[in-house]
């Protein structure tokens, strides 16, 4: 089987060239936190050092932190862990260095080659146990014990990352209150964020976890979602499928809830072992992961020292911070290294797994000509192109490839922007492998989508795993709850608090004393739709509603448009994501003579787009006919030839596709998108920290506001969660098509 193996990737304008006397070859990766570069020492030896992002180096708090950690880490010793060897808290920008080992990390090995054997396990088990009475012993605990956090060496594994720089309230999963560790791995107490309750038991819950992965495949918490993962973690039993019967009794113990029902690390070291025959520790990997490590470590010996990266003239700012780097990190002295314990004999090495398919193509580089082209950053597409939601994904490739070109025209731009566009067809099998691909791609540092529905929550919880974020416009948030999400961005209101379109429009432009609601839930699976109950819980101007309820039989529709009649409503809110019902509500309604204001959310104004051609159809407007007339529609979305800001966009649009349908309701979030890709290129414009990664660029999002040609886009700072009032609009089907009046809160009564 291929490896696949992260590439060390070249180095960017505004990286330094070297840190504390070690040169840099390249980049083994970054998150939120910090980069980690390959570098070779003075001596020859090769190191990664991680060089924490400014923004955090200027937070007192963090810097306490770091220095804190730091000293307590540089006490660590033991043969299977991988100790800090240098750092320099006190830098301007302060940096720690590792020891490398060349093999893959355990969940590298498990996806790719499959489960490992139990014997195997048994190993890997007592050094990880080994390991953690190390730590333990040094009076720390490690909070983050998991398959990606444990490398796999020929003579054993290599626990690393004590959360070292962890800065408070930023881990790997943020939620209310502290929860630190990665979801799946961490323990009850990690989960409900216990104050206090991460101690010793808790790495023992992890590594039972850990242990359980490595010997079936299987995550024994797994449940599709972070938060479903967390709620099995503190209330389910683990999943212990595929887990051979001898290691069953140990793993269930680990996994105990209650930490005091737990063995001790000693306790379970001692358990592993006792199954062990004596020659077990000798080449304990199974194939082909001995040729796999053999491989790597070839490939990094082998590595030249590059040419430093040529400095972009045109970035005087980047050019200051890599000259402030370059010289800071000079002086770290040797009593800086002592003062954290360091032995100046200590070698300096780095951390890191993956190190196949080596690219040492460095920044600067002549392009066609050009001496000094400007980085290029990817943003991938998640989109249905060709099937049942293609409208949808065509309109939005369209509005992405626009805001590419429009980013990329501007003469002042830091760097270029890119757009990879896949095509998951609707199919849940494929939208996964498609989340798959871009993850593994490092280019990318966004997705866009995915633009359909199937297999959602699956794919956001393989962006959120990799901490790359997907920024969607279209998809419902209630497809999956947001609580515990850093890198899933829904740029859309939810269907509830769309309910604000329905209620401000019937209280205030209409005055209606009496709503009717024909609940048509029962022919649709969208059980967490919020619609019916928002209007009851507050009825337009404080009057009466009465809900029609629907049976999934059309004669239904003919009972509850009469029900209405009867009932003397003013006005009608159809609750329902079908078309095709709508359509015959609409003519049931008309039968009874009612006609009143009717009005119905965004699905039901859903366009087709037929498979011989590009003229969109509205399949409610068609089926109704006459009696579609007047109906209004909440959604979010605008028509962007009805908005004056978006003249530009629409006549671009109009010229770089002249056979597709126009951007609104024919083709709707076309501008939306448009809007969420000139977001992600303002984000990752600021702050100036060398260039973007998955983990900040996160958040930077989070923390931006941009003002786009269909809405303002933002982020409440309480809960980061989108601000929805901008993006709720409102239709009227006039004369057989759908019109755009503008964002709900503008909308007064027709005349």
């Amino acid at each position: 089987m291929g490896d696949r193996g992260s590439a060390v990737r070249p180095l960017r304008r505004g990286d330094p060239v070297e840190i504390g006397g070690r040169v840099l070859l390249g980049r083994l990766g970054a998150g939120g936190m910090g980069v980690v570069y390959l570098a070779r020492s003075p001596g020859g030896g090769l190191a990664a050092v991680k060089l924490v992002r400014a923004e955090h180096a200027a937070e007192p708090a963090f810097r306490a932190r770091f220095r804190r950690e730091t000293q307590a880490a540089a006490r660590l010793s033991g043969r299977w862990l991988v100790p800090l060897t240098a750092a320099d808290p006190e830098a301007a920008v302060p940096w720690l260095a590792t020891l490398f080992v060349p093999g893959p990390n355990l969940a590298e090995a498990v996806e790719v080659h499959g489960p490992l054997p139990e014997h195997t396990v048994r190993v890997l088990g007592v050094r990880l146990a080994q390991a953690l009475g190390d730590v333990h012993t040094a009076g720390l605990v490690h909070r983050d014990v998991k398959p990606g956090n444990i490398l796999l060496a020929l003579d054993g594994p290599r626990l690393i990352d004590f959360g070292i720089a962890r800065a408070d309230g930023i881990t790997a999963l943020t939620a209310s209150g502290l929860v630190i560790g990665s979801p799946g791995f961490l323990s009850p107490e990690q989960a409900q964020a216990r104050s206090g309750g991460a101690g010793p038991p808790s790495d023992v819950f992890s590594l039972g976890c850990v242990l359980a992965y490595a010997v079936s495949g299987r995550r024994p918490f797994e449940a599709g979602t972070v938060a479903g993962s967390l709620f099995r973690t503190v209330h389910e039993e683990p999943d212990l499928t595929g887990t051979p019967p001898p290691l069953l009794a140990l793993l269930r113990a680990c996994l105990a809830k209650d930490p005091r029902d737990r063995p001790g690390i000693d306790t379970v070291r001692e358990e592993l072992a006792a199954g062990l025959p004596a020659d077990a520790y000798d080449g304990w990997l199974p194939a082909p992961l001995p040729g796999v490590i053999a491989e790597r470590t070839a490939a990094v010996i082998a590595l030249p020292d590059p040419e430093p990266p040529a400095p972009a003239a045109s970035q005087e700012a980047t050019d200051a911070r890599t000259a402030q780097y370059t010289a800071v990190n000079r002086g770290t002295t040797r009593r800086r290294m002592l003062r954290l314990g360091l032995g100046a004999g200590l070698a300096t090495a780095v951390t890191g797994a993956g190190l196949a398919a080596l690219r040492l193509a460095w920044p600067g580089a002549a392009d066609d000509g050009d001496p000094t082209p400007l980085p290029r950053y990817a943003v991938g597409l998640h989109a249905d192109l060709s099937g049942p939601s293609r409208v949808l994904g065509q309109a939005q490739e369209r509005g992405a490839r626009l805001a590419v070109a429009h980013f990329n025209a501007d003469g002042d731009r830091p760097f270029d922007l890119s757009l990879t566009v896949l095509d998951d067809r609707g199919d849940a099998g494929r939208a996964a492998e498609v989340a798959d691909r871009f993850v593994a791609d490092p280019e990318i540092v966004a997705v866009l989508g995915p633009t359909a529905e199937a297999g959602f929550a699956a794919v956001a919880d393989r962006y959120e795993r990799a901490l790359l974020p997907m920024v969607t416009v279209s998809a419902r948030p209630s497809l999956m709850s947001l609580a515990s999400r850093q890198a899933l961005f829904q740029l859309r209101a939810n269907r509830v608090d769309s309910a604000d379109g329905f209620l401000r429009y019937l209280g205030r432009a209409e005055r209606t004393a009496h709503t009717a609601v024909v609940d048509d839930r029962a022919a649709t699976d969208d059980e967490d739709w919020g619609l019916v109950e928002r209007i009851l819980q507050t009825p337009p101007t404080g009057g009466r509603v009465s809900v029609h309820q629907v049976p999934a039989g059309e004669s239904g529709l003919d009972g509850a448009a009469r029900s209405v009649r009867d009932s003397g409503a003013q006005a009608v809110v159809y609750a329902g994501a079908s078309p095709a019902r709508a359509a015959r509500c609409a003519r049931a309604l008309r039968r009874t003579g009612f006609d009143g204001p009717r009005m119905a959310p965004e699905p039901v104004l859903s366009p087709e787009l037929p498979a011989d051609g590009h003229a969109a159809r509205f399949p409610f407007i068609e089926e109704a006919g006459d009696a579609a007339e007047g109906w209004l529609c909440v959604t979010a979305y605008v028509d962007a030839a009805r908005l004056p800001a978006a003249r530009s966009f629409t006549a671009a649009y109009a010229e770089r596709f002249p056979s597709a349908p126009a951007p609104g309701p024919a083709a709707p979030f076309a501008l939306e998108t448009y809007d969420a890709l000139l977001l992600i290129g303002s984000a990752l414009r600021r702050p100036a920290d060398g260039g973007p990664e998955r983990g900040s660029t996160a958040t930077r999002l989070r923390r931006a506001r941009y003002d786009g040609l269909a809405k303002s886009i933002g982020f409440a700072p309480d809960t980061g969660a989108f601000e929805n009032a901008a993006g709720i609009f409102l239709y009227r089907v006039e004369h057989g098509a759908p019109v755009f009046l503008g964002n709900y809160r503008d909308v007064a009564k027709p005349a």
